[in-house]
């Protein structure tokens, strides 16, 4: 007698995979746990999703309606999203390659929200970093892995942190070197200038959860420019793991749900290389992240 009841509450035991936002052929806004083409993993590459009522970050149910995708967004919206921390020289890779010494702590800055960007949207940048120095000499790129947060953290310990976190995602820390290194005065550099431009901080295009991604130092990382490969390194060589800088941010500075980590970047960026060949106008980078999918954005005079 209690098999019909079972069969009836199923739908709600459900657990999504990979969170998207997106808009849909009828002009209106979805979450949705993305449907996979055969053959990939890459959530940007979904055509369609199962809609998901509900909070992510709280209550939600995964539906068995099935929208189509028109235009992926970046999976949390940019008011849903308390703060954008960001750690520094976090590879071993990319220290020895720029001469950066092997910090002992994390390094922490931030990126306001207002940076944040979809998936496919154009990094754009703005007159004042076209004249105040020479922008043909100074872009960059990162591609890093990205942490959501699922529930509140604070002090919590290194063994505590992934039951804290929602899923990852992939994105990239757009970087004007000019502004963050040149101008940003000794010994120190300047991180808020170079780095915090509206859309300089493409993420997406799904936030896959903790079921999929149970250990988040195994996934290998890809940076490409213009279709050629610059990055391609795995998350087992970050100098401090998810875990690890998940604990440590939380350190009397509270943790929200929603709020979104960049963890640092590999050896490939033009910065600390000897032939560095700086971004210009029209230029597209691709981060992909296995497990999670890609994020194509142009580089776009505005």
């Amino acid at each position: 007698m209690w098999f019909p009841l079972l069969f009836l509450l199923f739908p709600l035991l459900v657990n999504a995979e990979r969170f998207v936002r997106f808009i849909s052929d009828d002009g209106k806004e979805y979450t949705g746990d993305a449907i996979l083409p055969p053959g990939t993993v890459d959530a940007s590459k979904s055509k369609s999703a199962h809609v998901i009522k509900g909070d992510i970050l709280g209550d939600f149910t995964v539906t068995k309606e099935v929208k189509p995708i028109k235009e992926l967004l970046a999976p949390l919206a940019a008011e849903r999203i308390r703060s954008v921390r960001c750690v520094g020289f976090n590879y071993f890779s990319h220290d020895n390659a720029s001469g950066h010494p092997i910090p002992d702590f994390p390094i922490l800055f931030y990126k306001p929200f207002t940076a944040l960007n979809t998936p496919f949207g154009d990094v754009p940048i703005t007159e004042g970093y076209q004249t105040q120095g020479d922008f043909l000499s100074t872009m960059d790129y990162e591609g890093e892995l990205v942490i959501i947060m699922k529930k509140k953290a604070f002090n919590i310990s290194v063994d505590e942190a992934l039951d804290h976190v929602l899923g990852y995602s992939v994105g990239n820390d757009v970087s004007h070197r000019g502004w963050q290194i040149e101008r940003g005065g000794e010994p120190e550099p300047q991180y808020s200038m170079g780095k915090d431009a509206d859309g300089w901080a493409p993420w997406g295009p799904a936030i896959v959860t903790t079921s999929i991604i149970p250990d988040p130092q195994t996934l290998t990382l890809t940076t490409k420019v213009n279709g050629v490969v610059k990055q391609n390194e795995t998350t087992a060589n970050m100098i401090f793991g998810v875990k690890e800088v998940v604990s440590f941010f939380s350190m009397g500075i509270t943790l929200q749900p929603g709020d979104v980590i960049f963890t640092g970047t590999p050896a490939g960026i033009n910065l600390g290389s000897p032939n560095p060949v700086w971004l210009v106008d029209g230029d597209v980078v691709e981060v992909g992240l296995t497990e999670i999918g890609t994020c194509t954005n142009k580089y776009t005079y505005t």
